[in-house]
């Protein structure tokens, strides 16, 4: 509970679907007063207060927050939190969750990852990494396709390419390394064996010594049904996974999630905030495709939806070193969500387009919104590549699925596209 049982003034920082998401979680609770969003997007709009500082600007959040007397921070994104803002703002005083610069590490750059990985013999990929074009093209040249090739550092989740084909692996590897198309986050590259099996996502919240599991989600991160195109930063996620047993949840924090944790306190980079293990879950055998150091997207909007605890009191137990106390409780509703993206994404689009039909669906529907910007008249336009996240629960998957795509025809903005096989129940992940 907030100290002396105060109310509270909290700063979501962020404006894509994770953090509306975030802020429509945390404005459930009694403890939250005043809430504010920076940016924000049309839809924290409707419950929060947007400030128009971008999430990058560590400098104008530290002095906002300083001066209208934020009690609590909390950062979406990767960006700022591999910039430091955490560091910024503990330095200033000033409360706030997530993992500093040097425990963001763990996604900020794959080689640290891997290093961590390695020293503490987590479950991973076989991986390689080179900051010579030359000495990795010969590394290429050596492997089994499908081959996976990854920027080392950020790049806004579009930073991997898996090539079917020695050939196209080469291509990338030109494409990442000599032309820079993911610009310094592919100066250096990693090589990374393919896994095989079900993807799944686990969270799992820390104060850098207890670690606290939400519940497993499974995303879509390839832009056309059937897992085809090329990847995005996600196009649905549901929760739970058919194939998650409590078995493999133990299995995932005893082997992967715990040392991950530990792995970085004993580095002298303790966590706090949220860790996001990417899986691939071979024959009940878990092993790690990536780390994230935030919520993902979009299975942030899947999972919150589920949880029936205040996540204020979460998040403050987090930062008082008092995980040990919580217990988390979840609904046992599926929950399915949907991304309905720009024409063209992840290329090329065009933003400022009305979007319709969002005063049309049914109850118990959400949209998290994403790229989305009030007009001058108050009507929602479009903003981003991903627009929106059209969200459901159900007594099961295939209900919560069923109410999502009875209602998301009914938004439209010219070029909206969106797969149509999310949580579908023939899909074997």
């Amino acid at each position: 509970m907030a100290a002396g049982g105060r109310t509270l003034k909290l700063l979501v920082v962020g404006s894509g679907a994770r953090e509306h998401a975030l802020a429509w979680k945390l404005a459930r609770s009694p403890k939250v007063t005043s809430l504010f969003a920076a940016p924000g997007n049309a839809g924290t709009a409707a419950i929060a207060t947007n400030v128009p500082i971008r999430a990058e600007d560590v400098d104008g959040l530290l002095a906002w927050a300083g001066e209208n007397g934020i009690d609590l921070t909390v950062i979406g994104p990767e960006g700022p939190l591999a910039a430091g803002i955490v560091d910024r703002f503990r330095a200033a005083g000033l409360r706030v969750f997530g993992p500093t610069a040097a425990a963001a590490r763990i996604e900020a750059s794959k080689v640290f990852a891997g290093d961590l990985m390695a020293r503490h013999a987590i479950p991973a990929a076989r991986s390689a990494a080179f900051d010579s074009y030359q000495a990795a093209l010969d590394y290429v040249h050596r492997q089994r396709p499908p081959i996976v090739l990854k920027a080392d550092g950020l790049a806004a989740g579009k930073g991997v390419i898996i090539a079917p084909s020695v050939a196209e692996a080469e291509k990338a590897l030109s494409e990442m390394m000599r032309d820079k198309i993911f610009g310094e986050a592919g100066r250096r590259v990693i090589v990374q064996e393919h896994l095989h099996g079900r993807e799944m996502s686990y969270f799992v919240i820390t104060d850098g010594t207890t670690v606290l599991p939400t519940v497993p989600a499974c995303d879509y991160k390839r832009v056309n049904d059937g897992d085809e195109g090329p990847n995005t930063g996600g196009m649905g996620s549901y929760s739970p996974p058919p194939f998650y047993t409590e078995a493999l949840g133990t299995l995932v924090r005893k082997t992967i999630m715990e040392p991950a944790v530990l792995g970085l306190a004993d580095a002298g980079s303790p966590f706090t905030g949220t860790l996001y293990g990417g899986l691939m879950i071979d024959n009940h055998r878990p092993r790690v495709i990536e780390f994230n150091c935030r919520l993902g997207d979009p299975e942030t909007q899947v999972v919150l939806p589920r949880l029936k605890t205040d996540l204020v009191e979460v998040i403050e137990a987090a930062l008082d070193g008092r995980l040990d106390e919580v217990t988390l409780a979840w609904t046992d509703e599926a929950c399915v969500g949907v991304v309905m993206a720009s024409g063209g994404y992840p290329g090329k689009y065009q933003t400022g387009l009305p979007v319709t039909g969002l005063d049309t669906l049914d109850d118990g529907i959400i949209v998290f919104h994403a790229g989305t910007r009030l007009g001058d008249e108050g009507e929602t336009l479009t903003a981003g590549g991903r627009v929106l996240t059209v969200v459901a629960l159900g007594k099961d998957l295939e209900e919560a699925r069923n109410k999502v795509y009875a209602n998301i025809s009914r938004i439209n903005f010219k070029g909206a596209h969106y797969r149509t096989d999310i949580a579908d129940l023939k899909d074997k992940r």
